[in-house]
């Protein structure tokens, strides 16, 4: 297989592993090369990125069985953040943001039997779930090893670095 080819593979994998469109993914490595500039690894800073997006969080948290799914749920404004309702999919939440389901979603067959599911999820360690009251809270900051990505993200910036 070509140089190119392997790039482009690799590329192809993080957009699907995390549902983004092309213009989506050039505009996240674009952002985590300025970063970069500042001192910062743009491979560190690009899953950071990837991971904060909120139908992400969504999946981690437990409350979707896929991103795809998780994704939807947003889209049709099934969760606030900070008591705002949030149907933006791609939203970035922060640290200290808490993250929780609609109170009349929560009726929804989707959510049926949720709490008894949580009870045996292993959540991230930058996310702190409350399978209770069904809420989620981000308390740190994602990390490479952690988000284990299915792909060579330093490979990435290479295919848009042409």
């Amino acid at each position: 297989m070509s140089e190119y080819g392997r790039q482009l593979r690799e590329k192809q994998k993080v957009k699907n592993w995390y549902g983004l469109n092309e213009r989506q993914l050039k505009n996240y490595v674009q952002e985590a090369m300025e970063r970069a500039k500042k001192g910062k690894n743009a491979s560190d800073v690009l899953i950071k990125i990837l991971e904060s997006r909120l139908d992400n969080i969504v999946y981690l948290l437990g409350w979707a069985s896929s991103r795809a799914q998780a994704r939807q749920m947003v889209s049709h404004g099934y969760f606030l953040v900070n008591k705002k309702t949030m149907n933006i999919p791609s939203h970035l939440v922060k640290k200290g943001d808490i993250i929780k389901i609609k109170k009349g979603k929560i009726k929804k067959g989707i959510f049926r039997d949720l709490t008894s599911k949580l009870k045996n999820h292993k959540t991230p360690s930058w996310l702190e779930l409350d399978a209770k009251n069904l809420e989620g809270k981000i308390i740190g900051e994602p990390s490479v090893y952690e988000a284990n990505p299915p792909a060579e993200i330093p490979v990435i910036f290479e295919y848009y670095s042409k």
